[in-house]
């Protein structure tokens, strides 16, 4: 029996040293938190569903283009951004910021910027999650690879940088984040109509709502690291500027409904359910405090977004049985 179990033990070790070894480049990717791949997935799943309900997109495709937008933001995190997520947004961002990350005590432990992983072995895996998203969207049509090529290069990439410059980068990361409401209209009709542009202007507030309070957790060692961010730049009246952010995403979902000819449904759960999340949501956070600022940040991937799309949704089924029931009753 000895001779038995002596194998078990040592299959059991090699196991736990290769998941050992994978462990830093799970950490640098941040799998295992999802929020931020959300914030990049909503403004696309909300922009396809408006460009759905407009061009009558069949439910099972529709689905189908969801799925693959789901999948490009886990992959992507709009590519180079620095909101805990998965993929290449991540790897670029602590390439970058290493010696930031450094000085920062929430940060301090990533794995390039601890030493864990080497920076030539984080630009082989940051250029392996490029080919991926490259080959993704290697059949779209031409304004549809324009605005990818865009938002992955010269948008997103340039982000990490803004923080050294302006104390504006949440404005530029707004850009690219919700580069995904344009990229669905062009995808599926070749064009960019003004809806998808008010619509775009209300996720652009949008990002700089949440990710202004995401920046609130770091404020003092922000200061101490030279980074810049909106949540230095508003000072004591945040909240007030908040309160005016939440407003223009409000008036761009409006417009953009407005525009697009969407019903009671939109107007009942994206509009109003959302307004009334956002104005709960700026009473209850604390932007002193970290774990608060966290929460109200982890709140927006996934309840608020989910709300917003939910009236998406609601209205674009609404509109493809109504539109079934029409055919079926003129037969």
């Amino acid at each position: 029996m000895s001779s038995s179990a002596a194998p078990t033990h040592k299959s059991l070790s090699l196991t736990q040293t290769f998941a050992a070894s994978l462990q830093p480049w799970i950490n640098l990717t941040r799998v295992k938190f999802f929020a931020g791949t959300m914030l990049v997935f909503w403004p696309y799943a909300w922009g396809l569903t408006m460009t759905a309900r407009s061009a009558d997109v069949p439910i099972p495709q529709f689905f189908y283009l969801l799925l693959c937008g789901f999948i490009g933001a886990s992959l992507s995190h709009s590519m180079f951004t620095s909101l805990p997520s998965t993929g290449a947004g991540c790897v670029w961002n602590d390439i970058l910021d290493r010696n930031f990350d450094r000085q920062v005590e929430r940060t301090k432990n990533r794995p390039i910027a601890s030493g864990k992983i080497s920076v030539r072995g984080a630009v082989l895996f940051l250029w392996a999650h490029l080919g991926i998203m490259l080959w993704m969207v290697r059949d779209v049509n031409a304004l549809a690879w324009k605005i990818a090529l865009l938002t992955m290069f010269p948008l997103a990439g340039l982000y990490p940088l803004m923080k050294r410059i302006t104390y504006w980068p949440q404005a530029w990361l707004g850009i690219s984040m919700n580069a995904g409401v344009v990229m669905a209209w062009a995808f599926i009709t070749g064009s960019i109509p003004t809806s998808a542009i008010a619509l775009f202007a209300g996720t652009w507030a949008w990002t700089i709502w949440y990710d202004t309070i995401y920046a609130c957790q770091d404020k003092k060692d922000d200061i101490n690291a030279g980074v810049k961010s909106t949540a230095l730049l508003f000072g004591n009246y945040i909240k007030l500027v908040l309160a005016f952010f939440a407003s223009i995403m409000m008036g761009g979902l409006i417009l953009a409904g407005i525009l697009n000819g969407h019903q009671l449904p939109y107007f009942m759960l994206s509009v109003g359910g959302g307004s009334l999340y956002l104005a709960v949501q700026l009473y209850a956070v604390d932007t002193d405090s970290p774990k608060s600022c966290w929460a109200a940040f982890h709140r927006n991937g996934f309840n608020l977004g989910a709300l917003i799309w939910s009236g998406f949704l609601a209205d674009y089924i609404w509109k493809a049985n109504a539109s079934v029931l029409s055919d079926y009753v003129s037969l």
